[in-house]
């Protein structure tokens, strides 16, 4: 039996829909990621991939949150989208993400790098890129165009400590399971899932040498229910 701690959650937390079945009919915006928090191990922030989270915020965030609570991190825009992970143009974007995430001290989990389907595989614009990576970086690539998935990058994360983001979507069939780090980000985007399906992933997450699992529903009122059920069956 895999030995992994999985953290499950969803991708963000302040949602009004959720309002009436994952949180109370009246509860305060500022108020949710407290709620969220008692109930969940973990969430992904999003709002991060459209403006740079400040000092201010993660500190008020890792306040909120109970010990051992992770957050992961979607890096900016800038980064992936504008910069395309050009080294010479967004060294600075990512030396001021990390500087600012130090913010959140041990409840920084992994930093989702996420690239357009636009952009193809480039090697040695990813090697150079990931030199910028500081020290336990914990960087996770989601790739969405279908060259990046070769022995070379993998070789290239690997080499770097940097783990290969594994989403199932809805518009394409999840890329392979390759372990690239010795913890898992699975990004789990379908809109529905049954209690086979997540059997089907324990059993496949089961199976890897990862030591820790990062796992996001998307941003449905279901998200926090299908967490809960994940982690419920990773402990049966």
């Amino acid at each position: 039996m895999s030995t992994a701690k999985l953290f499950a959650g969803a991708s963000g937390y302040s949602f009004k829909e959720w309002k009436g079945n994952f949180y109370p009919d009246k509860i305060k915006p500022e108020a949710m990621l407290a709620w969220y928090a008692e109930r969940l191990p973990t969430v992904e922030i999003n709002n991060t991939f459209y403006q740079m989270p400040r000092v201010a915020v993660l500190e008020n965030w890792a306040a909120s949150t109970p010990p051992g609570f992770r957050f992961a991190i979607k890096a900016s825009r800038r980064i992936t989208h504008d910069g395309r992970l050009k080294a010479d143009t967004t060294a600075d974007s990512v030396d001021f993400l990390y500087r600012n995430l130090t913010a959140l001290g041990d409840k920084r989990g992994p930093v989702l790098f996420q690239l357009p389907p636009f952009l193809k595989k480039d090697l040695p614009r990813l090697t150079e890129f990931l030199q910028l990576l500081p020290e336990g970086h914990q960087a996770a690539f989601e790739f969405r165009n279908d060259s990046w998935f070769a022995d070379d990058v993998y070789a290239a994360l690997r080499d770097a400590g940097a783990a290969l983001c594994l989403s199932e979507r809805e518009d394409n069939a999840p890329p392979p399971l390759i372990e690239t780090a010795s913890w898992g980000y699975v990004r789990l985007r379908l809109e529905e899932y049954s209690d086979d399906d997540f059997k089907r992933w324990v059993d496949r997450l089961k199976a890897t040498d990862w030591d820790s699992i990062h796992a996001y529903f998307m941003h449905e009122p279901t998200a926090p229910p299908y967490a809960l059920a994940l982690q419920r069956m990773w402990s049966e």
